[in-house]
């Protein structure tokens, strides 16, 4: 146990001083003063140690506070209508907040996994799918592997408008759409601005993940919103926007293992339609064993039809294991949306552009 406490601890500071510093005060503060809190910190040893994660505490403790709305807690939550700024109470009234019902914590930690569905990495993904459906040629099938809701699997009939240097504006996806999408693409030097089209021809839709959550349903849409940053509430209305939509015409979900269980996810899609495989901050929740192994299960299925990987992941859990070698794309904190192809065996991979985990910018790169 020891050694997990300390492990947790790590994560919670890691957490806070590199992915919610400067995103969320509110997160940063409370994933600061947990790593030093051996009582709080504790309760996420209730899960699995690769699903020990910071953002799962904050989403349970995200989705109690929901459920207990007039609690004095909520006035920090901004999602929860809260417009108080981090003060001197604020840890204090969350820590006493999680210990009082630190069963339902315990029981929420071990039965629930982050499932957090950024619609707006969508934006991120729209110009690789976009640049795989064209080398694909003609109607193309989707797979999102790790799908939690399949909100991403909306992207063809999603709008994009993308704020390039310079003032210029690009524009994608169908002109009347019911989510729209901005993001900043700058350009890296020798770069141009990638063509995007205005639809996609998508035959068919599937997504897998070890625990799917039907948006349809109030309770769950409530944990994937729990899953959202409580200090970033334009996410969470994002998220119910693409979730109401999602509604009228819901893709396939099925429940399996990102490895184990992929090609019986391919097999659900028509043979004849070229596979476009889309990840997005999923493989780090993969052992590194078993992200090689997601890899090669990629290059066994693309030995039997046309495949297309598009990914939107940090380096080293993704891309670099179809083109190692390239450190300047490792940075810490750091995305990279790729692409890759097997031609006969031979792996073709290339990186689109250096992202930022929420979608609000991307710097597109030089072919």
């Amino acid at each position: 146990m020891s050694d997990l406490l300390e492990e947790i601890k790590h994560r919670l500071r890691r957490f806070a001083e590199t992915d919610a510093a400067g995103n969320s005060p509110l997160y940063e503060h409370l994933a600061l003063k947990a790593a030093e809190d051996d009582a709080v910190a504790s309760l996420l040893a209730a899960a699995a140690p690769a699903d020990a994660r910071p953002t799962l505490l904050l989403a349970v403790a995200h989705r109690l506070i929901q459920a207990d709305p007039i609690h004095p807690l909520s006035r920090y939550y901004p999602s929860l209508g809260g417009f108080d700024g981090v003060d001197s109470e604020t840890w204090p009234l969350f820590r006493s907040f999680l210990l009082e019902r630190a069963e339902q914590v315990r029981e929420l930690v071990a039965h629930r996994f982050t499932q957090t569905n950024e619609v707006r990495r969508a934006a991120l993904l729209y110009p690789g799918v976009s640049l795989a459906a064209k080398q694909a040629g003609g109607k193309v099938a989707l797979l999102e592997i790790g799908c939690s809701a399949g909100l991403l699997l909306g992207l063809d009939k999603f709008g994009y408008r993308y704020q390039c240097d310079g003032g210029e504006q690009l524009t994608a996806g169908p002109a009347k759409a019911a989510v729209g999408l901005h993001c900043a693409m700058e350009l890296a030097p020798g770069a141009t601005l990638p063509k995007l089209p205005k639809k996609l021809a998508v035959g068919a839709k599937l997504g897998l993940d070890r625990a799917p959550v039907n948006a349809g349903d109030e309770d769950e849409l409530a944990w994937l919103e729990a899953c959202v940053w409580a200090d970033q509430p334009d996410r969470i209305r994002l998220l119910r926007t693409a979730a109401a939509a999602q509604r009228k015409d819901p893709p396939e979900l099925m429940t399996g293992d990102a490895v184990d269980d992929l090609a019986a996810a391919a097999a659900r899609l028509p043979a004849e339609l070229p596979l476009l495989v889309i990840t997005s901050h999923v493989l780090p929740y993969l052992p590194q064993r078993r992200q090689q192994e997601f890899v090669d299960a990629l290059r066994g299925l693309a030995i039997q039809r046309p495949l297309w990987w598009i990914s939107e992941e940090a380096y080293k859990a993704g891309l670099g294991y179809v083109l190692p070698g390239r450190d300047d794309l490792a940075a810490p904190e750091e995305f990279v949306l790729g692409l890759a192809t097997w031609v006969e065996g031979t792996v073709r991979a290339q990186p689109l552009a250096k992202t930022q985990g929420h979608g609000q910018r991307m710097t597109w790169l030089a072919g």
